[in-house]
């Protein structure tokens, strides 16, 4: 009933964005809007090569990050490094982690990821609602350009504190992931959407597969000649954000024109803080001249959003715990089982998502979590690799589908002005549940062990299932 509804409002409203595009050309609208589309087809694909560029150098430290450590410790005798790790180590002792170099590692890691994801969380909105009142391409480069320098930082980062600097800048910098997801939302229609999204998560499938192993050969081939390890990596790192910055700033046409931005960034304290405070976040408190009922939506679907990546990146993160411990992995078995998830998401988004019909992104969605739940189950028991790696592949399948299918969702809702606000703060909630959840899922994995862990995580997912089930995307057909 509604997808009829909403086919008829679809009309409507393309009548109503073809009066505001083409007010002054008396022709046909015929070539203009084959042209527009090739356009919107052309400005997808860029992003789609941005986004893929910039994932590479930012997964390429993954694999490097124990043997920075490392390094930072025997070079950085009485730096911020000692201080991290005595705080570390009181949470390991808390949960009685064991002390070894394997399990350091990965909790050092963990931390650097949620301090990264934290800021992200801080900067997405900002640089959502900025980009609504300037454009899409000034904030584009603006923090391609963070990015850039934040790798200069890191090809000097002598001592720990310059390399968590360089995180710093980078985690401030890091809304071009969430303008991308906007500026596919500024030239898709309701039919073509659903496909500009799925190349974003592409983008992240390839990233995550190619990145890392750029990272593990610059580390197994650096390092000699008394050169600093991160030196080559971050080089390689700034070339390719330079090259990025290049591309944007010669390919990329603004997608938000003049006459549809915002017309300010909002005077008061209090808009400045709708943007920052978590519960006005949650709240979606910054999208000024929205139906209730639509606010209401997003605010479901926010917390959807939050409470599933909440569970999914905290398992994700005790993987690393989990194989190394019940199948004694190495870093490279590690690794390919990284390529293996990325692999799959890549053939799920590639091959299945990207068919979608507009309209079923909900079905699919919630497929995706119903199908984590087994996959959770499988992996917190199989005691041998053959099931272990059959849960993987449905966890895998629920990482392709499920934030590309609420990224959708959410992507229709406001005016074309409340766009990068909308879209920031519902990247900004994820990012908050990806600073969380690694930090509740060590402390269950620790003290309860692996298999009621993933229990747990089974069972709680049943939360956002529930709610993602109430939402009634009504407007997913309008453009």
């Amino acid at each position: 009933m509604s997808e009829n509804g909403s086919h008829h409002h679809n009309s409507n409203s393309n009548h109503q964005n073809n009066d505001i595009s083409f007010k002054f050309t008396p022709q046909k609208l015929d070539a203009p809007q084959r042209r527009e589309s090739g356009d919107n087809h052309k400005m997808i694909s860029i992003v789609f090569l941005s986004l893929l560029v910039d994932l590479l150098a930012f997964t390429m430290i993954l694999p490097l990050l124990p043997s920075l450590l490392d390094y930072y410790a025997q070079h950085d005798k009485g730096g911020l490094l000692p201080q991290l790790q005595s705080k570390i180590d009181g949470f390991r002792n808390l949960l009685g982690i064991p002390d070894t170099e394997k399990y350091n590692s990965v909790l050092f890691g963990g931390v650097i990821g949620s301090l990264f994801s934290f800021l992200q969380y801080i900067a997405s909105p900002v640089i959502g609602a900025a980009s609504d009142v300037y454009g899409r391409r000034p904030l584009m480069l603006l923090t391609m350009t963070g990015i850039a320098l934040s790798y200069c930082v890191w090809a000097v980062s002598h001592n720990f504190t310059l390399f968590v600097i360089a995180r710093i800048i980078g985690g401030i910098s890091k809304g071009n992931v969430s303008l991308s997801t906007t500026i596919v939302t500024d030239v898709s229609t309701a039919t073509t959407r659903g496909k500009g999204m799925a190349l974003i998560g592409i983008a992240f499938s390839i990233g995550f597969i190619m990145g890392p192993m750029i990272g593990a050969y610059f580390a197994m081939s650096s390092g000699g000649k008394g050169e600093a390890l991160y030196f080559k990596p971050a080089l390689f790192a700034i070339t390719l954000a330079v090259a990025d910055i290049i591309f944007i700033f010669f390919f990329f046409k603004e997608t938000l024109p003049r006459h549809r931005r915002a017309l300010s960034f909002g005077s008061s304290f209090k808009d400045a803080q709708d943007l920052i405070n978590p519960i006005s976040l949650f709240l979606f408190s910054a999208v000024k001249n929205i139906k209730p009922s639509d606010q209401r939506m997003l605010r479901l679907l926010g917390v959807c959003y939050f409470f599933y990546l909440f569970l999914f990146s905290g398992l994700e993160f005790t993987l690393t715990f989990l194989v190394h411990r019940r199948f004694q992995y190495t870093s490279m078995q590690q690794g390919k089982m990284f390529v293996f998830i990325g692999a799959i998401m890549a053939l799920v988004q590639g091959g299945y998502l990207r068919r979608i019909r507009p309209g079923k992104e909900k079905r699919v969605a919630l497929m995706g979590m119903v199908v984590l739940i087994p996959s959770f189950l499988i992996i917190g028991y199989a005691t041998s690799v053959v099931p272990f790696y059959t849960g993987l592949a449905l966890f895998s399948f629920a990482a392709g589908t499920v934030v590309s299918c609420l990224t959708t969702i959410v992507s229709v809702y406001g005016s074309a002005d409340q766009k990068g606000t909308i879209m920031g703060i519902f990247r900004s909630l994820g990012a908050l549940a990806r600073a969380l959840g690694p930090i509740f899922a060590s402390m269950w994995f620790w003290s309860m062990g692996p298999a009621i862990c993933y229990l747990l995580g089974g069972v709680m997912l049943i939360v956002p299932l529930i709610g993602l089930s109430i939402v009634v995307p009504q407007k997913v057909m309008e453009p």
